[in-house]
């Protein structure tokens, strides 16, 4: 770090100082100015709009005048530092500090819970404690327990709680709402719940953040209860319950709370937008979202590149792939998030080859490819039919870019397999998944795609291979059975069949783990009219009688919110 400014002070760039930086950074032996450059130092230190080069070079000047060793000035410099984001350097600057105050390890806390190394903080607190001679105050805390909520770690989280108590501090809103906000992040929502019982006060956050708890949850019914009772709701609130809504995959009540929210004369932001236009996309509402799209244009709304990414997305799930087109090449600046939902949208909705293409054009724009690019590269191949440039662009994720593949590129890959005809390499493709460490879970997706492509071509002896392979993963979910049974069923093996569909109701009981409607409907979807044959009803009969226990079970858990409901 003292070479960097060792070379920033030599740098031919800054060798004249003060056509860049005032005067009074020059050593002055006059003490009797001393005290008014100080402050005019302090004064010059308070801009947050300086470049990281300014920063390292003010730095060096005050090495260079002496002025480093002002305790004053070093605090100064240590919260102009934070705004660098690197904490090799903030923890420098720390060090430099004679006699640091907790103003200074509050600075190096919050530095550290904005950073991708939260656990330093924790680590760094617990040092200075233990150093003795500075105590924690009220702003120590919020961004403490704020690392333990981005490592979701309950245990060390419980341990900052218990600083808080021991100090005094349990009873300050912005800590209890950290605390909400933590617990909820490491899944123990009963905790949260307590400590949201026995606040004194009770601010937005505190309603917010104990709504967004249950929302993460999966608990949409409680969440809706506590949104309905607090007394008074911002639009943050608003998009609390809608994001919850959307993770719950209901985006029919995303378009009605938005309604109800219009009705309240409450101003929608950009977060909201962005939960509307999903849900129009997820549902395939696109009357809905162009309705939206609209009003956002007639308000001469400077749409940022969030919220015209979310109408990309929306635009292509609804499969207008060209009006996304449109709007993907009007941005003056694009992201890679940017540019993975136009790909996926010509892979997935539209014309693959214009997917392609338009990675081609990415890696022109020299833009790096992650994984969910390779994804849709990888459809887009198997829609087209293009086996070797599938290969190809497989090999090119792995051995150019250095991404490892998951269980959805080997999905794909299967299915390129599958679609031409060579299920031994399909099989062998899946096989590699296991090798991977892939979740189980998440391999048995894989399984039964095969399984489902198997039956399409009528390859009984790999649909069984592979049938076996995915009941062992996954003896309680209904798809494999049911997958099985279609296998046999396109084949005309019907006793096979009838075996396949005694072993499911001896083995399934009460409701069927395992199967959603989303898996259901991706099953009759998958229905060609060369498969129905002669086996229609009894299939029929089956996919009815799973829909029926799969909906009529499928309501998320509700929590007891008497308590909360009962107070004033």
């Amino acid at each position: 770090m003292a070479r960097v400014l060792i070379r920033t002070i030599s740098c031919r760039r800054y060798s004249s100082f003060s056509q860049y930086f005032p005067h009074y950074f020059i050593h002055d032996n006059n003490n009797n100015n001393n005290i008014s450059i100080v402050h005019q130092i302090s004064n010059y230190l308070d801009h947050k709009t300086l470049k990281r080069s300014q920063i390292y070079q003010i730095h060096a000047q005050l090495v260079t005048s002496g002025r480093i060793q002002n305790p004053f000035l070093c605090s100064k410099l240590l919260k102009l530092s934070s705004f660098v984001e690197d904490l090799r350097y903030i923890l420098w600057v720390f060090d430099l500090i004679k006699n640091p105050n907790i103003v200074c390890v509050n600075t190096v806390i919050k530095a550290c819970s904005l950073s991708c190394s939260p656990l330093k903080g924790v680590h760094f607190y617990f040092e200075v404690l233990k150093n003795g001679g500075i105590f924690p105050n009220s702003y120590t805390f919020p961004p403490l327990i704020s690392c333990c909520s981005k490592l979701s770690d309950v245990n060390l989280g419980e341990m900052c709680h218990g600083q808080v108590i021991k100090y005094g501090f349990n009873g300050v809103l912005q800590i209890e709402n950290s605390l909400i906000h933590m617990y909820a992040s490491c899944g123990v929502i009963e905790i949260a719940l307590k400590v949201f019982d026995g606040m004194l006060e009770r601010d937005s956050v505190s309603w917010n953040s104990m709504i967004d708890a249950f929302a993460k949850m999966g608990d949409l019914k409680s969440a809706h209860k506590l949104f309905d009772v607090m007394p008074e709701r911002n639009v943050v609130s608003w998009n609390v319950l809608m994001s919850g809504y959307l993770q719950g995959k209901n985006p029919g009540l995303v378009l009605k709370l938005f309604r109800e929210m219009v009705t309240k004369e409450v101003l929608a932001n950009d977060a909201t937008v962005v939960n509307v236009v999903t849900a129009c996309g997820r549902s395939a509402r696109l009357k809905e979202g162009a309705s939206v799209h609209g009003f956002l244009v007639r308000r001469l709304c400077n749409l940022n590149l969030i919220v015209n990414t979310a109408l990309i997305n929306m635009y292509n799930k609804c499969r207008k792939v060209d009006v996304a087109r449109a709007i993907f090449d009007s941005l003056p600046r694009k992201n890679l998030v940017c540019w993975n939902s136009m790909i996926l949208g010509h892979c997935l909705h539209g014309d693959p080859r214009d997917g392609l293409r338009l990675f081609g054009d990415m890696v022109r724009e020299r833009v790096l490819p992650d994984e969910i690019t390779f994804i849709g590269v990888i459809c887009a191949c198997t829609r087209a039919e293009l086996m070797e440039e599938g290969r190809v662009y497989f090999q090119q994720m792995v051995d150019v870019y250095g991404l490892k593949p998951n269980f959805a590129h080997y999905w794909c890959m299967a299915n390129l397999f599958a679609s031409n005809g060579l299920l031994e390499e399909a099989l062998e493709t899946v096989r590699k998944v296991s090798d991977c460490g892939i979740e189980m879970r998440s391999e048995s997706l894989v399984w039964a795609t095969l399984l489902s492509s198997c039956r399409f071509q009528c390859e009984t002896s790999v649909g069984e291979k592979v049938a076996k392979a995915l009941i062992e993963l996954e003896p309680n979910n209904a798809m494999c059975y049911v997958l099985l049974y279609n296998i046999y069923a396109a084949a005309g093996l019907w006793e096979n069949a009838a075996d396949v569909k005694n072993l499911m109701k001896k083995t399934l009981t009460g409701r069927l783990p395992g199967c959603n409607l989303v898996d259901l409907i991706d099953i009759v979807h998958n229905f060609r009219v060369a498969d129905t044959m002669q086996c229609g009803e009894d299939i029929v009969m089956m996919i009815n009688e799973v829909l029926r226990h799969s909906h009529s079970n499928s309501r998320p858990q509700q929590h007891s919110l008497s308590n909360i409901m009962s107070q004033p």
